[in-house]
């Protein structure tokens, strides 16, 4: 699809024009205002011209009333002011200096006119012209070009995209095919009574597809589409947000039955009243205007409003009700037999290798929305092409899903064999509690290689698309964050510990506090919520919140959490000092391989060999502790259930 537009100037040769006319206009008031400097030659005072004159240097001179202008003996000019002095054509006379008289020339009326005005002429015109630019940049012409709106209709020429072209979201797609159904047949419905929807608002996750299906409603429906952003409708100008909208539903009405589609609605549709200042602002009376067109006094017919947000909980009530967005189409991100039939879209012009298994690559990219596939699938071809390849193989559909997974790796990033060894063994923890602790995930892939910010990485991926976790599930977890920073203390002392284990530690108390303050899952706290909303100030609500617990109960809080965090530590812990040898293999194998798979860690603690190189592999030589044997770690008793000790 392509926007129609007029055919527009070269702006080279518009920047070449209007550089000429500042250039010429200046020019033209030197040439008024200063002169030529060497018409006029060297100014002598009325003294040093009665001495040339007298020495006989004076060859002539041209007298006014005011002025003597004349050529000396060597041929230079020459300009002198007169004084009252009746004796200076005697002198000229006795000297034989040829002289002539010339009446002062009185300026021209007109020509002194356009010398006085023409600055304010200059002004004038680059004010104009930085006029006519601002016009032109607002997206709209004449004098109050600002108020025009800037939405585009699209029209089929080329590149046209329809309902084929969109998969991975059928039930979606069913739900707007019923609106371009009726577009071209009305009759089919209204003969029973049904009206179409006024509006439809998509809602998803980013990068699941809202924008494709609306241009797939543009390449179905065979009306006039028009698509404009939500940011377009805000300006620094007070009341050009309203304007836009208006103008946008006069363009519509003119042009219905037509299709008007709104991407990011949020950025004009927050909820009003509240959040910081006045809630009288220009971002209020856009979206005012905007619920007024949608459904107000005025009937807008044959105009469907179709609007796409990542962030429906921040949009005005009025704007959700039925009789402006009468639907709600969730867009989610696709499930296994979604991504496969998203990845045929997208590897249809590809040419893939014989061991390319799509429904494999479905299987191992869960919770990846469509575009995230279209990625993955850009970066396998980028990949083999890289190579040198003809075909996309499976290897290149494995290195871009661990590239946009785990991120790109940082091979050339300088460590040392202690940080590398430091690295494996923090690996190896985490591998070994995923592969012992029941209820986690199934280990996928681990590596000592620096990818995106992290120096190590340990992947475990689902067996199939999750949409909850247990109690048990996140207990698992727990103890699987606390593995690497658990491995570390075992082997090196609790005075080695560094700052890698951070990210572990964060998510392992978010979880343990999600648990207790949202999910219900602590006895003595019991199945209420104890956590608001955590709103931005800006999306509507209110600044100040009142707080809804007491002071003993923030205290049992902060104990439950730590029991539940301490718990997962101490299972990670037991989990370590039972397998300590399998550590030290496993470790010994990331130092030796750098990446493992899931199943070539398990081969690793079985005492199994990996093969490699088709040799039939080697046995793995464990590592040894820094320390030798285990530390005691020893741990401050906490009692649980009442108030932490101070400095605990």
């Amino acid at each position: 699809m392509q926007d129609d537009k007029e055919p527009q100037a070269n702006p080279w040769m518009k920047s070449v024009m209007v550089w000429s006319g500042i250039l010429l206009a200046m020019f033209l008031v030197a040439s008024l205002f200063g002169g030529n400097p060497q018409s006029a030659g060297t100014t002598l005072a009325y003294s040093e011209f009665r001495a040339k004159v007298e020495e006989g240097s004076v060859k002539e001179a041209m007298l006014s009333e005011n002025r003597v202008t004349g050529t000396l003996s060597n041929g230079d000019r020459f300009t002198a002011n007169v004084v009252n002095d009746p004796q200076l054509l005697s002198l000229l006379n006795e000297h034989g200096v040829k002289y002539d008289g010339k009446p002062e020339e009185q300026p021209n009326f007109w020509m002194y006119l356009l010398v006085q005005s023409l600055p304010f002429l200059l002004i004038m015109a680059v004010g104009f012209f930085v006029f006519r630019q601002v016009q032109k940049n607002s997206g709209g012409g004449g004098a109050m070009g600002f108020g025009k709106s800037r939405a585009k209709m699209l029209t089929q020429k080329e590149g046209r995209i329809t309902f084929d072209d969109v998969a991975g979201i059928d039930e979606a797609r069913e739900e707007l095919e019923e609106i371009v159904e009726f577009l071209k047949d009305p009759t089919k419905f209204s003969r029973l009574g049904g009206q179409i929807p006024k509006g439809a608002l998509l809602v998803g996750s980013p990068g699941t597809g809202k924008t494709l299906l609306a241009r797939a409603i543009a390449g179905e429906a065979g009306v006039p589409f028009f698509t404009i952003s939500g940011s377009d409708f805000v300006e620094m100008f007070v009341g050009v947000g309203a304007s836009r909208v208006r103008d946008m539903f006069e363009q519509a009405k003119r042009n219905a039955p037509c299709i008007v589609f709104i991407d990011e609605i949020d950025a004009v549709g927050r909820h009003r009243g509240a959040g910081l200042g006045n809630g009288n602002d220009e971002r209020e009376q856009t979206l005012n205007q905007l619920l007024v067109e949608m459904d107000g006094f005025e009937a807008n017919e044959g105009i469907i409003i179709v609007a796409a947000t990542n962030r429906p909980d921040v949009l005005d009530p009025a704007l959700l009700r039925p009789g402006r967005f009468d639907r709600q189409v969730v867009v989610p991100r696709p499930d296994i037999e979604g991504r496969l039939k998203i990845l045929e879209v997208h590897t249809k012009k590809k040419p893939l290798a014989p061991d390319v298994d799509l429904r494999r690559v479905a299987r191992g990219t869960p919770g990846f929305s469509g575009a995230d596939l279209a990625n993955l699938a850009n970066e396998a071809a980028l990949l083999a092409a890289r190579k040198g390849k003809r075909l996309i193989a499976s290897n290149e559909f494995e290195e871009a899903k661990d590239k946009v997974m785990m991120g790109a790796e940082r091979r050339s990033m300088a460590m040392t064999e202690d940080e590398k060894k430091a690295t494996a063994y923090h690996e190896a923890g985490h591998a070994l509690v995923s592969i012992h602790v029941e209820h986690n995930d199934p280990l996928h892939k681990v590596t000592i290689i620096p990818r995106g910010r992290a120096l190590g990485v340990t992947w475990n991926l689902p067996e199939r698309d999750r949409y909850s976790m247990s109690m048990k599930q996140m207990k698992a977890r727990l103890a699987l964050c606390f593995g690497g920073r658990i491995a570390e203390q075992l082997i090196y002392g609790e005075d080695e510990l560094n700052t890698g284990a951070s990210n572990d530690i964060q998510q392992a108390t978010d979880m343990a506090r999600s648990m207790v303050m949202e999910y219900g899952m602590s006895e003595k706290l019991g199945w209420l919520r104890y956590r608001d909303n955590q709103d931005e100030v800006f999306l509507g609500h209110s600044v100040s919140r009142a707080q809804n617990m007491s002071e003993e109960t923030a205290r049992l809080i902060d104990d439950e959490v730590r029991r539940i965090v301490e718990e997962g530590e101490n299972r990670a812990r037991q989990v370590l000092t039972d397998h300590l040898d399998q550590l030290h293999l496993l470790a010994g194998a990331l130092l030796e391989y750098e990446t493992l798979s899931g199943e070539e860690s398990r081969r690793v603690i079985a005492g199994e060999t990996i093969d490699r190189d088709g040799d039939g592999g080697k046995p793995v030589q464990p590592l040894q502790g820094h320390a030798g044997s285990l530390p005691q770690i020893k741990r401050k008793p906490r009692p649980f259930g009442g108030t932490t000790p101070q400095g605990a």
